[in-house]
């Protein structure tokens, strides 16, 4: 099977499911500075649920919430909290993608549909990845409206980001899924062969690990490498990893950490700090040994330890990233802001610092 038999475009946009779209909406424009453009609710005709579309850069983020507790999701809100409900695809042909997904042995949920008003024709089908997170593959080349029917444009006067130096966030780099102990070669293999995906790397318990608790984990991508999707599964240790404590709170599989790219990440968390966005922190010793590591970069050294920014390096060049803490009160879903100089790795260097960092925050939860 070719690596792109089944062509995906791109990531088309994160359809996250929240208790008050309207709220969160409010927390991602002002917290990470998206614009919200477009909205879908009762003054639009949509009776089931309300959904505020948000962008940034080449990054889409659309915020649903169920307006009552007929609505078909609603219970996922008392499963997993707020998290992310679809990871959906730009795709040439839909039903062709449909097809060939479920043909693959694939479970469909929503068949090969076509909506339409006065702006055109929308095309839109689903299946199911881990868990109960979806996969849409969405065709709006006949659609000239702000997003999809059902959806309209929003007063930007009204709902642009206005922080005084908002972040620099350019488009999504991966997004990091977990899944239960002994499922996470199943899922590598589930995008190999539904998808068409390639395995990019791979990190076992001995890359990933503290004292107290590991994980496992596999990179696969699309035929493009511009779709990558790292799977976490737990690994045996002396205490509760973070991917156990994830499950746990999540109720299941699911996104764990969306990372967004960057030109410029020193001026983005300095951004994103003045908005109140909390990040992990790793000792000072971190740095101290971190010239010998890492070699030459360009940025300041003192600049990076005093924001926490973390540095990697590959053959091919380094990389700088640092992660929030959780972005609600589930222990559960987080980000990562990366800016990549050359590097393609996931800052493997880096696994230890940051499995530590979070186990912290564990033990002030009291879930390690």
């Amino acid at each position: 099977m070719a690596a792109n038999d089944l062509p995906l475009r791109k990531i088309d946009h994160l359809r996250f499911f929240v208790g008050n779209a309207r709220q969160s909406a409010y927390f991602y424009r002002n917290a990470f500075g998206f614009d919200v453009v477009a909205y879908a609710g009762l003054e639009t005709k949509v009776k089931h649920e309300a959904g505020y579309v948000l962008k940034q850069g080449n990054i889409t983020f659309v915020l649903t919430s169920p307006l009552s507790g007929q609505h078909p999701e609603s219970n996922r809100l008392l499963q997993h909290g707020d998290g992310v409900m679809d990871i959906a695809f730009d795709v040439d042909d839909v039903t062709a993608a449909y097809r060939l997904a479920t043909e693959r042995g694939a479970k469909g949920v929503t068949a090969p549909t076509k909506l339409e008003d006065e702006f055109g024709t929308f095309e839109l089908a689903s299946i199911r990845t881990y868990g109960d997170t979806l996969h849409s593959f969405i065709n709006r080349d006949n659609y000239k409206g702000i997003f999809a029917p059902g959806y309209r444009p929003i007063d930007p006067e009204r709902y642009t980001a206005t922080t005084a130096q908002p972040p620099k966030l350019a488009a999504i780099d991966h997004v990091v899924g977990n899944v239960e102990l002994g499922k996470m070669d199943e899922w590598v293999n589930f995008y190999r062969r539904i998808l068409g995906f390639e395995q990019l790397m791979h990190f076992d318990d001995k890359d990933i690990s503290t004292e107290y608790s590991a994980l496992m984990s596999k990179v696969v991508q699309d035929g493009t490498g511009r779709i990558k999707f790292p799977l976490n599964e737990p690994a045996e240790g002396k205490r509760r990893s973070q991917i156990d404590e994830y499950l746990q709170y999540y109720g299941g599989p699911g996104v764990q950490h969306i990372a967004l790219a960057t030109g410029d990440i020193v001026h983005t968390v300095k951004a994103l700090r003045a908005n109140d966005v909390s990040f992990l922190r790793v000792p000072q010793t971190y740095y101290d040994a971190l010239p010998a590591r890492v070699g030459p970069i360009q940025e300041d050294l003192r600049t990076l330890a005093d924001l926490g920014i973390l540095v990697d390096r590959d053959d091919e060049g380094y990389m700088l990233q640092i992660f929030t803490k959780p972005v609600a009160d589930r222990p559960t879903l987080f980000f990562e802001i990366i800016q990549r100089r050359g590097s393609k790795s996931f800052g493997k260097g880096n696994f230890k610092a940051l499995f530590e960092a979070i186990e912290r925050e564990q033990e002030l939860r009291g879930t390690l």
